[in-house]
């Protein structure tokens, strides 16, 4: 995964004022913390950080960030979005070292045809959108995909299944299943005075 500069500007003051100030000034207000680093409030030119988010990696960019003269490794550790508008109000960003695993939440996407599946009429069906993966920071994927090519009717792909980059793991049951090949669903003619019946 590539790193993303990104340039925080402090000082800036604490409280909802401010950050509204902050906000009709555009930039974004945050707070970056982690490693010994004591929690320092920053700002952040709003295109800047949308620029950053909006590359394959989205909210799981690696980025290198520039705060009073000195560059850290960091992550999106959490970021509140506008109710309405859905863009960004506040980011915390959480400093990280290139050498420990850390956390992040990846996409899922399907990709292949399942034709077993649907020239008998069933139906790909994905459980699993996304995922947690443990590994260093330059190790975590934009995303996992799935092939179901050869995926037939009944047939199940669990997260254990999944084919990972080298010292990726999974956070969770590799029994969960992903995707599943549903049947067809079956329409029961009814007799007379009953209504149809759908069976799954």
């Amino acid at each position: 995964m590539s790193e993303i500069a990104l340039t925080l500007n402090t000082p800036r003051a604490s409280g909802t004022t401010e950050a509204r100030r902050v906000r009709r000034s555009g930039q974004i207000p945050g707070v970056i913390y982690g490693h010994g680093f004591e929690a320092t409030a920053f700002s952040v030119d709003a295109r800047d950080l949308r620029g950053a988010f909006t590359t394959d990696a989205g909210l799981n960019a690696l980025l290198n960030v520039t705060l009073n003269g000195s560059s850290h490794l960091a992550v999106a550790k959490e970021v509140q979005h506008h109710p309405v508008r859905h863009t960004v109000t506040h980011i915390d960003l959480l400093i990280v070292n290139r050498d420990e695993e850390i956390t992040a939440e990846v996409p899922v996407n399907i990709v292949g045809d399942a034709q077993a599946v649907t020239r008998g009429d069933g139906r790909v069906e994905q459980q699993v959108f996304t995922v947690t993966l443990r590994a260093v920071p330059a190790s975590i994927p934009n995303s996992i995909e799935v092939d179901v090519t050869d995926l037939v009717i009944h047939g199940t792909i669990k997260l254990e299944d999944l084919k990972l980059p080298k010292d990726v793991k999974v956070e969770a049951d590799p029994e969960v299943i992903v995707v599943i090949g549903a049947p067809p669903k079956v329409v029961r003619t009814p007799v007379e005075g009953e209504t149809a019946e759908v069976t799954p």
